[in-house]
Order: C-alpha cells, then structure tokens, then sequence
C-alpha cells in the first residue's frame, strides 16, 4: 500500500480496513489479523495500525473481544451503510476531476454508463435499492 504524505496514516490505513470490510475481504463476523500481523504486512509501526482499528471500534465497524482479538461487526445495515458512503466519497472525486477537466454532467454520465460492465446489471437489486 502507498501512503499520501500529505494526510495521516492511521487515517488512510482505516480507510483501508473500511475498504476491506466492504468488499467483503473481511467478511462479517470473521477476526481481524493482529496488530503486529497486520503491521508487518502494510509495513507500518503498530501502534499506527492500532489507531486505525480504534477508529474502526470507534464507528461501529468491529469490536474487541479480550482474549479473542478483533471482528467485524455482523451489522449488514452498518456495511451497507458504509458501502455507501465510500462510493458517494468515490462519486465524489470523480466529480472534482471530470468538472476539472471541462466534462459536461451529460458526457461524465455516459462515460460511466459506457464503462459500467455490460454483465453487472442487476447489482442495484441485489444491494437491495
């Protein structure tokens, strides 16, 4: 993983772990590596990564358990929540660069109507909207 310079680790690594969470590479209930693990992995110090899954306990996203380790949280409406909000932050920038770029709303648009995949239709009745 890449870290942006100009904004805190611990912030983008719970960005990272919300990520992770809502695609289902942690899937509800499961346990969350330990910190140390997890550390290692992302080739950061401990207790960066230990702030991170505090913001994570902090919103609701996982829990403690004392002599067990970490979970994610089994609220499906608490991740499809999250879901959401991640890809409203997504639609987001993707909104700053197309107007950067001088793209009409029509155009920008289309442009996601062209690329979304031809065979992934019917998401919006499985997310249940």
């Amino acid at each position: 993983m890449e870290f942006d310079p100009s904004r805190p680790i611990w912030h983008q690594l719970a960005h990272e772990f919300s990520r992770r969470i809502v695609v289902a590479q942690w899937p509800p209930g499961s346990r969350i590596g330990g910190v140390r693990e997890l550390a290692g992995e992302l080739g950061v110090n401990p207790n960066t990564v230990q702030r991170a899954l505090a913001e994570l306990e902090r919103e609701g996203l996982c829990r403690s358990e004392r002599t067990t380790g970490r979970f994610v949280t089994d609220d499906e409406d608490r991740i499809r929540r999250l879901r959401r909000t991640l890809a409203a932050d997504a639609a987001d920038d993707y909104i700053a660069q197309a107007r950067g770029f001088g793209i009409p709303l029509a155009d920008a648009t289309a442009l996601i109507t062209e690329r979304w995949p031809s065979d992934d239709h019917d998401t919006a009745r499985s997310e249940g909207r």
